[in-house]
């Protein structure tokens, strides 16, 4: 049996956190009114902050099935939507030829019956569902053109397809709704009109340590600390791409598998790969700039403890 939605946005909280995501209060707010209201949340962010693993985490918590449109540019509606199973068709039309016992009108009508229908994810998610609605993620809406994101207008307002030679499809139950864009383009204000929005910024050091025991819990209490105190140093710095929370994770795992308890500058130059993207950034970092974060970190989190 699928769980029932949240009655309030501590039951949010609570539901994120069964699902091991340390999300703040006004993501769960966001949240909490899009399930209640029955509307399209989208969310936008910087790559790696956890848009689409809030996804991930409904489709878990809630039990309902997952579907993962993932975009890319000259996505189109036979990869998304559906498209009609053209070899099926011709098979068809060659049997009929065959047998020679159905006529022409006939067997048009039956060619383009729900049989010969492909769906892709967004149609399989207006289908009913005994679990419940299901989860659709609509991935990095930014990386497609325009054109897909105005047909995407109909599907977010009204829940529904229309396929001109089979009819409107509309779902009985709206499904859940989670788009996420990393901001490489503006999305349309027509789109964004259909959902609510919420801007999944980077955590502060108290909830990325928080993050850290939940998702790297056999990382030191005081590694993870320097770990924390080392990502917050470079958000603050104009590096091409700052780490996210998805690099944070896997710095820390890296270096528990390397068995280190304190972070050492030499370390840090070590791996940096596993942190940074950009080879500008890396070497940026390397050297001098990586012992000057480390011992500032260190100072603060000593005096931090002294108080």
């Amino acid at each position: 049996m699928p769980n029932t939605l949240p009655a309030s946005v501590d039951d949010t909280l609570d539901l994120l956190r069964r699902g091991n995501y340390v999300a703040d209060r006004s993501l769960a707010t966001a949240l909490y009114l899009a399930l209640k209201l029955r509307r399209p949340l989208f969310l936008e962010g910087e790559a790696g902050v956890g848009k689409t693993e809030i996804a991930k985490v409904l489709s878990a918590t809630l039990s309902r099935r997952l579907l993962r449109l993932q975009c890319y540019e000259g996505l189109d509606v036979a990869a998304a939507v559906y498209e009609w199973n053209y070899a099926r068709q011709m098979m068809e039309i060659r049997l009929a030829e065959a047998s020679g016992d159905r006529d022409r009108d006939a067997l048009a009508a039956d060619l383009f019956t729900e049989r010969f229908l492909i769906k892709r994810p967004l149609l399989q998610a207006l289908e009913p569902d005994p679990a419940g609605a299901p989860v659709l993620l609509i991935d990095e809406l930014d990386r497609t053109d325009e054109p897909f994101e105005a047909y995407l207008l109909e599907i977010l307002s009204d829940f529904q397809v229309s396929i001109p030679e089979f009819g409107t499809v509309t779902a009985p139950e709206p499904p859940i709704v989670i788009l996420t864009s990393n901001r490489t383009r503006e999305i349309h204000d027509a789109l964004k009109r259909r959902c609510f929005y919420h801007w999944v910024d980077y955590p502060n050091a108290e909830r990325e340590r928080a993050i850290l025991a939940v998702k790297a819990p056999e990382a030191d209490a005081r590694l993870a600390a320097q770990i924390v105190g080392v990502v917050q140093s470079l958000r603050g710095m104009d590096l091409y791409k700052a780490p996210g929370v998805a690099e944070t994770l896997d710095w820390a795992q890296a270096l528990v598998e390397l068995n280190q308890l304190e972070l050492e500058p030499s370390v840090i130059n070590d791996t940096l790969g596993t942190l940074l993207k950009y080879q500008d950034d890396i070497a940026r970092i390397q050297g001098s700039e990586a012992a000057r974060i480390l011992a500032q970190v260190k100072t603060e989190l000593a005096a931090s403890t002294a108080r």
